[in-house]
């Protein structure tokens, strides 16, 4: 599919999975078990030991059910290694132009991460599709709320603090998407192969989007 249609995909779900574990054994069951509780936008972060061989296995095992994405890319070789293994968007924690071009070239969705209005322009006008604010813990809504000021045509998807509790206010707050690590696959569930558990979190974080979504009457 074309970037813009991903790109689409991730604004209409508006919650990005992102996964970290300290072993890839169980992250095909975990992203099926993230797709049955309603998440079809789901990121592999490059700190997952094998995480091409996981890319292609997600990607192998659920197709194009989830929209599939590489995160913690550092560099273009592991940005080109990410998107020949079968992801469709990627995700950095800071702002790297070479990444950014590199997904521009090759028609990819690219979120690379900023926190100041310096670093979060910057990256809006190298040719970032969305601008990921990281560590949104730091600043919570407020800060997301203070970025749209001055920037209001760059789509902010707040990572890191985003929790059952928190979402509404930075859905309220002008994120255009959240990115849902720990609070979303607890690292107890992944110890236990607890599924269950995923899936559940899942269908809450969809839910309390929705509701964060409706229009205020």
């Amino acid at each position: 599919m074309s970037r813009l249609h991903n790109l689409q995909r991730v604004l209409d779900s508006g919650i990005v999975a992102i996964i970290r574990a300290p072993s890839g054994e169980q992250l095909v069951d975990v992203a099926g078990a993230l797709l049955e509780g309603g998440i079809d936008v789901i990121e592999v972060t490059f700190t997952v030991p094998g995480v091409l061989d996981i890319i292609s296995r997600v990607r192998d095992a659920l197709g194009d059910r989830i929209l599939l994405g590489a995160g913690t890319v550092l560099d273009t070789e592991s940005a080109r290694a990410a998107l020949l293994a079968g992801a469709e968007f990627i995700v950095t924690p800071t702002v790297n132009r070479g990444v950014i071009e590199l997904c521009n070239r090759y028609d990819k969705v690219i979120m690379p991460g900023g926190f100041t209005p310096t670093e979060v322009l910057t990256a809006w006008e190298a040719g970032a599709d969305v601008v990921k604010v990281f560590p949104a813990e730091i600043g919570g809504p407020n800060h997301l709320k203070a970025l749209k000021g001055p920037f209001p045509q760059i789509r902010l998807l707040p990572t890191g603090g985003v929790n059952l509790k928190t979402l509404g206010d930075f859905v309220k707050a002008g994120a255009c998407a959240v990115g849902l690590g720990s609070s979303l696959v607890e690292k107890d569930a992944l110890a236990r192969g607890d599924m269950n558990r995923i899936c559940d979190l899942a269908r809450q974080y969809v839910e309390c989007l929705q509701e964060a979504r409706k229009p205020e009457k």
